[in-house]
């Protein structure tokens, strides 16, 4: 049976610790503490025997349920996660000092008090791959890869629980409900949801694989069947529908803008507060404006597609082939998009052009280089890493060690966030393990995590080889050479511009803040400087940058980021359509969508 996903009544609890002899390794005088957590799960959830990740998290807050308080910065709860394999119904699984938790490594390190806990498993399925590896990942389910929201996991509710360290007994806890489906969203007269079948990802999966996109049809779509249309592909993280377009204005009963407080505070549109001092009010604002655009009369006609690749590694798939993900990249380029072009009219190569931030910059930007003559056009904002000797703060060939900058008597944490005005809130070891208590062998389903997978060759254990030791960060030199030949983006572009150049002439385009939050300025300065040295031919793109501006700056100085963001589509399709009327080959259509 399903239970409800509300905190139910809180159950108290003891927590004991067990004090063992002493080791000067362990963080109390003590030693070790036996502290443990037994969980079982009922027959009536699930019939077993159940694969995943099994994942107790405590807090001290008690603003939302433990499992949405896992996070980089130090507002973070307690994270302690263990692999099970075959686990089934009541039999126990345990979590105690030994397991290796985020941001206090272990148990024995949570003093005593009164605390907030909730145990989940990240449910895994096995897949038979067409390279002979049997591999356990956690097939995404239609939430983008969130553990905290995958359907199908089981979980507790909130329980508070009192921790004294001297009680003998165990923790038992019983995953009793399970996170519902997801329902797909409707299609409505411009939005359209399309889903195909793989036969490239499904081969080499060892069973169905899908792709998905999510249309933006234009004004006059259905009453102009004679025209044919452009494709402006906007690629990014997972989305279960298109953000930025709604036809009616906002919400009435949200609060007033405080432009002020969103500047200081809110400059790049992410601060968890944004909402309360009326960002959720800007962004309904900008949707609806951008629908009256998209509607009106002097819009481009074209058909918006955001690429839908959610996978078992992550949220999406880089758009390129790789050995842990499988053939995307063709899968995209060769089986979504024909398909999307003859069901809904679109024009082919030369009228498809690329845009998106972050991950959809550097998704953007490879699909070009990788595939140079079915796109035309792409518009790359604050993209990762595009160059591995700035992979964010660290030189994967030269440096020894991913964590810290190291000297003969002392070592440095490298940073892994920074606001615009340099002030640091999470450092790259946090980060990396953060995600190494969600998930062992790269399945995280988080950012470092995911870069493994899609840059580098598979272990022989069927999972990613790793970059660097995800514990200590020393770096595989190896491992890292294997990423250069094949996926850093400048590397390729200089190795291969005799070849690449004349077929990218007028169609990279970069933009990033100076202030990047994860430093992804770094290997944009790198790119620029191999771009600009460009003669034969010249690159003929641009690359800008915005002052202080933090992570995702799109290349609009005229206004504070956290705006600018808001209007991707407007931008960048405008800067396609006259790209691709620039360049039409003879005899293009260049009339019948432009109404």
């Amino acid at each position: 049976m399903r239970g409800s996903l509300c905190p139910a009544r809180l159950a108290r609890l003891s927590l004991a610790v067990a004090v063992l002899a002493a080791a000067p390794s362990w963080p109390h005088d003590e030693g070790p503490a036996g502290v443990r957590f037994a969980i079982t799960y009922p027959a009536s959830l699930a019939a077993g025997p159940l694969d995943g990740r099994l994942l107790l998290m405590i807090s001290t807050d008690d603003g939302a349920e433990p499992r949405f308080q896992i996070r980089d910065d130090p507002s973070t709860q307690q994270i302690f996660g263990i692999d099970v394999e075959g686990w089934r119904p009541g039999e126990e699984r345990s979590i105690d000092a030994a397991v290796f938790g985020y941001p206090l490594a272990s148990l024995a390190e949570v003093p005593d008090g009164t605390y907030r806990v909730q145990a989940l498993l990240h449910r895994y399925e096995t897949f038979h791959r067409a390279d002979g590896h049997v591999v356990k990942l956690p097939m995404d389910r239609g939430e983008g890869q969130r553990w905290n929201r995958a359907p199908g996991n089981l979980l507790t509710a909130p329980l508070e629980i009192a921790l004294r360290r001297r009680d003998p007994q165990p923790i038992r806890l019983e995953l009793d409900r399970a996170i519902p489906p997801i329902e797909p969203p409707a299609d409505s007269e411009y939005v359209k949801h399309v889903r195909i079948r793989s036969e490239l990802l499904s081969e080499f999966w060892g069973r169905p694989m899908h792709l998905g996109a999510v249309l933006l049809l234009p004004h006059g779509f259905a009453e102009h069947p004679e025209a044919r249309y452009p494709l402006a592909i906007n690629h990014g993280h997972f989305a279960a529908t298109l953000s930025g377009f709604r036809t009616t204005p906002p919400d009435p009963d949200l609060p007033p803008v405080d432009r002020e407080w969103i500047a200081e505070h809110c400059p790049n549109g992410h601060h968890p507060d944004c909402d309360a001092h009326g960002y959720e009010r800007v962004r309904q604002q900008a949707a609806y404006d951008f629908y009256r655009l998209w509607t009106g009369p002097d819009f481009p006609r074209v058909i918006v597609v955001l690429i839908q690749h959610a996978n078992p590694y992550y949220d999406d798939s880089y758009a390129v082939n790789s050995q842990n993900l499988g053939p995307y990249g063709d899968a995209i380029t060769y089986e979504l998009i024909p398909w999307i072009e003859e069901h809904f009219r679109g024009l082919g190569p030369w009228a498809r052009g690329l845009y998106g931030g972050s991950t959809g910059g550097w998704e953007a930007l490879a699909a070009q280089v990788f595939y140079p003559e079915e796109y035309n056009g792409s518009h790359a904002a604050c993209p990762d890493p595009i160059d591995f000797r700035a992979y964010t703060l660290v030189n994967v060939y030269e440096d020894h060690n991913a964590y810290y900058l190291e000297g003969p008597w002392s070592r440095v944490a490298r940073p892994g966030h920074r606001d615009y005005l340099g002030q640091v809130n999470a450092t790259l070891e946090g980060q990396n393990h953060k995600e190494l208590v969600l998930g062992s062998k790269s399945r995280s389903g988080d950012q470092w995590d995911v870069w493994e997978a899609v840059f580098g060759p598979v272990g022989e254990d069927g999972y990613p080889r790793r970059i660097w030791d995800k514990r200590t960060g020393a770096i595989d030199h190896q491992v890292a050479a294997y990423w250069r030949e094949n996926y850093d983006l400048r590397y390729v572009l200089e190795r291969d511009w005799a070849e690449l150049g004349p077929k990218l002439a007028g169609k990279i385009h970069i933009y990033v803040g100076e202030m990047d939050n994860y430093y992804l300025n770094n290997a944009v300065y790198l790119m620029e400087k191999f771009l600009a040295g460009t003669t034969d031919p010249p690159y003929g793109g641009t690359v800008l940058y915005g002052a202080r501006d933090e992570h995702c700056w799109s290349g609009d100085a005229t206004t504070l980021n956290a705006y600018s963001r808001l209007t991707y589509h407007q931008r960048f399709v405008r800067l396609l359509v006259e790209h691709w009327l620039a360049t039409a080959p003879e005899g293009a259509d260049v009339t019948s969508w432009r109404y």
